[in-house]
């Protein structure tokens, strides 16, 4: 049996503003049904800022291992590569990483309109510090592409 690895070389990988330890690439946008198709590539067991999706989340973990933080640090779930899950807004937050050797996670990002929230950004003591809305992702992509 041969094994296939997953080659990001062709991606535009691209940081979000000064936020640390990920990079993403836009895939596509589907403005009729407000969709966004977004490639996010965690570094090693370096946590994202705290956030909470406001919005459905669909994800495919293409490579490594895509690992979830709760709030307070401890490891909630570790989601090898080739998990698919469809994950609902949620009010709790919490982090994400990948795990020994990164993570490259496919996100299928689903909501209703164009100015809706799909993630709340948090200080560490859980304190709204900023947004992410369908509209900034449009604005990314019309930007970049």
């Amino acid at each position: 049996m041969s094994t296939c690895q997953f080659d990001d070389r062709n991606i535009q990988w691209r940081q979000l503003g000064d936020f640390e330890h990920f990079l993403y690439a836009i895939l596509d946008i589907d403005l009729e049904n407000t969709i966004a198709d977004v490639l996010f590539k965690f570094e090693a067991y370096r946590p994202i800022v705290l956030h909470r999706h406001k919005a459905l989340n669909k994800m495919l973990v293409i490579q490594g291992e895509h690992r979830i933080y709760e709030a307070n640090g401890d490891l909630k779930e570790i989601r090898p590569v080739g998990r698919y899950t469809s994950s609902q807004s949620s009010p709790e937050p919490h982090r994400e990483c990948g795990g020994d050797k990164g993570a490259v996670v496919f996100f299928s990002i689903r909501c209703k309109n164009r100015g809706d929230v799909l993630y709340d950004l948090l200080d560490d003591q859980e304190n709204l510090i900023g947004t992410l809305t369908m509209n900034n992702l449009i604005d990314l992509y019309e930007k970049n592409n």
